[in-house]
C-alpha cells in the first residue's frame, strides 16, 4: 500500500510540474494555447497571471515531494488537500474538467496515503 501511495503522490506532483511548464513557459505558444483553448490575444494578455498560477503549481509539487522525501504523512495530506481544494475551486470558477484532471488524482492519492499510514 505504501508503494501505491508514494506512486500516487509522485503522479500528482508530476502533474503539477506539467501544469507549471504549461502555465509558465507554454501559455502563449501554440501547444499551450491549444491545451487551454485560448486565442493568441487572450493568452498574451493573461500570460503574467498564468505564470503566477504556474509558480503556485510548482509549490504544490515541491510540497508533495518534500512530504514524500521526509516520509511525513501530515505534510503529504496537507498538500494533497490544497490540490483537492484547488481542483474544486477551478471546477467551480473556470472549467469543470479541472475537477477530474486535478482534483480526482489528489483525492485518490490522499485516500492511498491515508490507508498506507
Amino acid at each position: 500500500m505504501q508503494i501505491a501511495a508514494a506512486a500516487a503522490v509522485i503522479f500528482v506532483a508530476v502533474l503539477h510540474l506539467l501544469f507549471l511548464v504549461l502555465e509558465m513557459f507554454l501559455w502563449t505558444k501554440p501547444a499551450g494555447r491549444r491545451v487551454f483553448g485560448l486565442p493568441r490575444e487572450i493568452a498574451e494578455a493573461s500570460a503574467p497571471l498564468a505564470m503566477n498560477q504556474g509558480l503556485y503549481n510548482g509549490f504544490l509539487a515541491a510540497g508533495l515531494l518534500w512530504g514524500l522525501y521526509r516520509d511525513d504523512v501530515p505534510v503529504q495530506l496537507f498538500f494533497l488537500g490544497c490540490v483537492i481544494v484547488a481542483g474544486i475551486f477551478g471546477a467551480l470558477t473556470a472549467k469543470k474538467t479541472i475537477l477530474f484532471v486535478q482534483g480526482l488524482p489528489g483525492v485518490i492519492a490522499a485516500i492511498l496515503v491515508w490507508l498506507a499510514r
